[in-house]
C-alpha cells in the first residue's frame, strides 16, 4: 500500500470517529466527511465516502441492537423486515452520501482558506 493510501484510510477513520461522536446531530456525516476531506487535501469525495462507510458499521450495529430491544408488537414479520431493510439502506445512503459531500466541502474549505 502506498503512503497516500495509508493516509487516506487514516483520514477516513478520523472522519468516521468524528461522525460517530457527533451522531446525536443530523449533520454528523457532513462534519465527519469534511474533517476527512480537510485532512486528505485532495479527493475529498472518496475519503468522505470511506469515512461514511466506516462510520456506518457501528451505527448499524447500534441500530440493530435498538430495534431488537423493542418488539414490533402486532406488526407482521414481513412488514417489519421490509421496514428494517428500508431503514438500513436509507441509513447507508444517508451516511455515505453526506460524508462524501462533507469530504468535498472539506477540500474546498482547505483550498479556500490556505
Amino acid at each position: 500500500m502506498s503512503e497516500q493510501g495509508s493516509n487516506t484510510l487514516i483520514n477516513g477513520l478520523i472522519g468516521a470517529v468524528v461522525t460517530i461522536l457527533l451522531s446525536f446531530t443530523i449533520v454528523s456525516p457532513i462534519i465527519g466527511g469534511a474533517v476527512a476531506g480537510y485532512l486528505e487535501q485532495t479527493d475529498g469525495v472518496r475519503v468522505g465516502a470511506i469515512a461514511g462507510g466506516i462510520a456506518i458499521i457501528p451505527l448499524l450495529l447500534f441500530g440493530v441492537l435498538f430495534v431488537g430491544l423493542f418488539p414490533a408488537g402486532g406488526m407482521p414479520v414481513a412488514f417489519g423486515l421490509v421496514f428494517v431493510l428500508f431503514l438500513v439502506v436509507g441509513g447507508i445512503i444517508w451516511t455515505v452520501g453526506l460524508s462524501a459531500l462533507g469530504g468535498y466541502l472539506g477540500v474546498y474549505l482547505r483550498d479556500e482558506f490556505q
